[in-house]
Order: structure tokens, then sequence, then C-alpha cells
């Protein structure tokens, strides 16, 4: 089995696909491990939804769905590693159904979802009933849609670090910043000066910088 680390046609071979980009540092990922079960037309198809921050996650994760379904007919999938809609490292296949009726619509419905660091395996039991090119597309890009549908999610936070050292006198508006801008603080001491090793998004850190110095008139020290 391999992984595409780009936008693969439908043959296999890696060809670039532009898409939309959303927060590099902060995007909705998925909770955990979600599976759907559907019948059509006699046919048993298992979606099994997981997160895959990089793309030995993601083929670990289709790995293992094929190892627990081994006797399956198909166990097709796809992958977006990175914020929704990012297509530099994705992956799909068709595992052997008709080309292009299976991994594309998967990949598709992935790249649409507003989900990032996601992985997706849909497994088909045949059942003895053609279902058509049309009706293969539905099947498995619908089964990605129904399971994103009642995903648990949770959300992947690139975290920054700052060291802020202020006088007593800002202490109080300064604190206020902290919860405004998501800050945790890390450690902190109290001596001549407070001194403070802080956590926080790194999508707001320079927010969060010039909010600080305008807060103590350009008198706080601010490190990364």
């Amino acid at each position: 089995m391999r992984l595409w680390d780009s936008t693969p046609g439908d043959n296999g071979t890696a060809r670039p696909a532009p898409g939309p980009m959303n927060d590099p540092d902060r995007y909705p990922v998925p909770a955990g491990t979600h599976r759907v079960d559907e019948e059509i037309r006699r046919s048993r198809f298992i979606t099994t939804i997981g997160r895959a921050s990089t793309i030995d996650d993601a083929a670990d994760f289709v790995r293992r769905v094929r190892e627990e379904h081994a006797r399956a007919t198909h166990n097709c999938w796809a992958y977006v590693v990175g914020p929704p809609g990012a297509t530099g490292h994705v992956g799909m296949s068709d595992d052997g159904e008709p080309r292009g009726t299976a991994g594309r619509p998967m990949l598709n419905a992935l790249l649409h979802s507003g989900i990032g660091d996601i992985v997706a395996v849909v497994t088909r039991y045949y059942g003895g009933t053609k279902l058509g090119t049309g009706g293969l597309v539905r099947a498995y890009g619908g089964g990605v849609q129904q399971a994103l549908a009642s995903m648990p999610r949770a959300e992947r936070v690139e975290w920054a670090s700052l060291h802020v050292v202020i006088d007593y006198a800002r202490l109080s508006v300064v604190q206020q910043l902290f919860t405004e801008h998501e800050v945790q603080i890390v450690s902190q001491e109290f001596g001549s000066e407070i001194r403070f090793d802080l956590r926080l998004p790194a999508s707001g850190r320079d927010r969060f910088r010039a909010a600080v110095l305008d807060a103590t008139r350009g008198q706080a020290e601010i490190r990364n």
C-alpha cells in the first residue's frame, strides 16, 4: 500500500490540485475514531474515520482497518493531512473498485468537510448486486459524508510560548488580557518585577503581544 504525498490522480500518479486554506495553526480535527455502517443493495459499507496528523499516521490507520476487515471485498481510503481543504498532503485509493468510483469521491468529501488531519476508510463486503459507476460514487462518497455528519470533533491548536515581564502597577490590566487571548500561565515569579512564562494559540501571538504593549504603554518586556 502506498500513500501519496500530494494530490493523486485517478491512476495513482501525483499531480497538484488547488484547494482552500484555513488557519494553518488552528482548525477542527476528528476527536477520535468514528464509524458508521450502511447496507446498500445487499452490500455492506462500513466507513471508519480517524485523525491523521502525518502521512505515516494515515498509513497506519488504513493498515489497521484493512487488518480488521481482511476478508472484505474492498478497503478504499482517502486522507487529508493539514488544514481543512489543503491539498499539499492528500491521498486516495480505489482498492480494486472501478477507477474514480471510490477514492476520488471520498477525498472530495474530506476536502469539503471543513475538517483537517483526517483519514477515512470505506470497507465494502460485496452482496452480489452490482451498483454501477454512479451507485459506487454515491455509496463511497455518501458513506464519508454520513460519518462526517455524526463525527465528534476536537480542535488542533498550534501553541506558542512567550516570556513576559511587567511591573506590579500593570498586573491587573495584563491579567485581564489572558482570558481574552486564551493565554495559559505555565509559571509565574513575583520578585522586584513579575515574570510570566505563558503559552497561547500561535495564531494570536502577535495580537496578544500588541495588546500587552498597548496596556503597559510599551513598558512590558516580551520574549519568545
